[in-house]
């Protein structure tokens, strides 16, 4: 440990420059006109593996961008650990809002400033980062060690689904573990075991009435107006506390043990804290469940956006032709995306007054999924965890979705551990998204001690 920490010590502004090369490009996967952009983070990253890790790596062609994949040489007796993490990053939308240039990283008060920064680029970076400390402070990998970074999780992996699909590309993904660092910590001090995700169903609802806007003196009160019925609709969905309110909705949702409710409230949460943070007056949702239970526990509904009428500088007396709304339920493991699809589909239809058409797509479903919490690999990041911040970790079931993660561990049959870095107020996918130095070098340690825990791992 002596000699890791003392040879990250030494090369810490190395780590910085090369982790603020492949910050700064663009790699925006629900743009299209990113997509060079797109090719030449894989192209980086691909570099990396072979010129710092002396991987053998490729990039593998798909229909949209591009795999990452490297391997190390495979060691007799000891496991093969696979990592994944995607270098696709959100829109920096609004340009406006950032206090610093979105694609330049910059350091302020101990923090990197920049879209990626966390989510994802940070986070895998510090890992490969960790292997490159491990490499040169140690010696080889005492086990194998086997890279996946994807271009689209942020627009819904469907690349790398249909990848998995192939029980060629699963046995070239084989693997005892599955090691992804794209969630968060409990504190910047505390660390976190993430051993659930909640899944992620994605829809765009647009309403149409009349075929033109229309003059609201001439026709209002005569015509259904399409923003008034898309409002009605969406609040129907959701009730004042927050339930869902489509039938068989919470057919197949599993309640909360007893022993997940003490896991839920051993975690520390300031609510105060919390609603200052993100400047709000109260908390919302089901009563009868803390917050924390309901943000990692239970599914939840929200409207992503709304679009409707006339949006210029002053105003504009029309009924609007259309109205569009997306939105998104998260949901536990056990529900079934197919069937809420259906369930929500029926719903909406039911809701449709006279006079107005809907048209309803589906963007990406994908379930929750819990990991065992007696794993030897967790157990092998416990205590690494606990070496690196002197505290034992915590064990949390992250409200966000992964929604690759799920398929990845089914697929390849393999454990997986969720280690985080980043914390919660960390801004991801909105501007001024950072990454604490302190937290990015806590990963680095941890990450290359994890080649020896989880060579041993028992």
């Amino acid at each position: 440990m002596e000699k890791v920490f003392q040879y990250i010590e030494e090369h810490k502004d190395e780590y910085l420059n090369e982790w603020f090369e492949v910050l700064r490009i663009p790699s925006v996967s629900a743009v299209t006109e990113h997509k060079p952009d797109m090719i030449k983070t894989a192209e980086w990253a691909s570099a990396f593996l072979k010129e710092k890790l002396g991987m053998t790596s490729r990039l593998i062609e798909t229909d949209g961008n591009p795999l990452v994949y490297g391997e190390s040489a495979k060691i007799p007796g000891a496991p093969t650990v696979l990592l994944y993490g995607h270098y696709d990053v959100m829109p920096e939308d609004p340009i406006a809002a950032w206090k610093t240039k979105p694609f330049e990283p910059t350091i302020q008060d101990g923090k990197v400033y920049c879209r990626g920064a966390n989510d994802d680029k940070g986070q895998w970076f510090a890992q490969l980062s960790g292997m490159k400390t491990y490499l040169n402070a140690v010696g080889p990998f005492p086990l194998q060690i086997k890279v996946l970074l994807e271009g689209e999780e942020e627009v819904g992996s469907d690349s790398l689904s249909k990848f998995l699909d192939s029980p060629e590309n699963c046995e070239l993904l084989a693997c005892d573990a599955l090691l992804v660092s794209d969630t968060s910590a409990a504190g910047p001090d505390l660390p976190a075991i993430t051993y659930g995700l909640r899944g992620v169903m994605s829809f765009e609802l647009k309403l149409q009435g009349p075929n033109r806007d229309l003059h609201s003196g001439i026709y209002g009160g005569s015509v259904y107006n399409p923003a008034i019925a898309l409002a009605k609709i969406l609040s129907a969905i959701i009730d004042e506390n927050g339930k869902i309110q489509v039938p068989g909705f919470y057919d197949d949702v599993e309640p909360l043990s007893d022993l997940e409710r003490k896991a839920f409230a051993a975690n520390p949460y300031d609510p105060e804290e919390n609603k200052a943070q993100i400047g709000i007056s109260a908390e919302f949702g089901e009563p009868e469940y803390t917050t924390l239970e309901r943000r990692g526990g239970r599914p939840s509904f929200d409207v992503n956006g709304i679009t409707s009428g006339y949006q210029g500088e002053g105003g504009k007396t029309i009924i609007p032709a259309w109205a569009s709304a997306k939105f998104t339920f998260r949901t536990v493991p056990n529900m079934d995306p197919d069937k809420i699809k259906v369930q929500v589909e029926e719903f909406i239809k039911s809701l449709i007054p006279p006079g107005i058409t809907m048209e309803l797509t589906y963007y990406q479903g994908s379930g929750g999924m819990v990991a065992p919490l007696d794993g030897k690999f967790i157990g092998a990041a416990s205590e690494t965890l606990e070496r690196v911040y002197g505290v034992k970790p915590l064990f949390v079931r992250d409200g966000g979705s992964i929604p690759i993660v799920a398929k990845l561990r089914t697929r390849l049959n393999a454990e997986a551990t969720l280690i985080g870095f980043g914390l919660d107020d960390d801004g991801i996918h909105s501007p001024n998204e950072k990454f604490n130095l302190d937290s990015f070098f806590n990963a680095v340690k941890t990450s290359a001690l994890l080649c020896d825990a989880f060579a041993k791992a028992k």
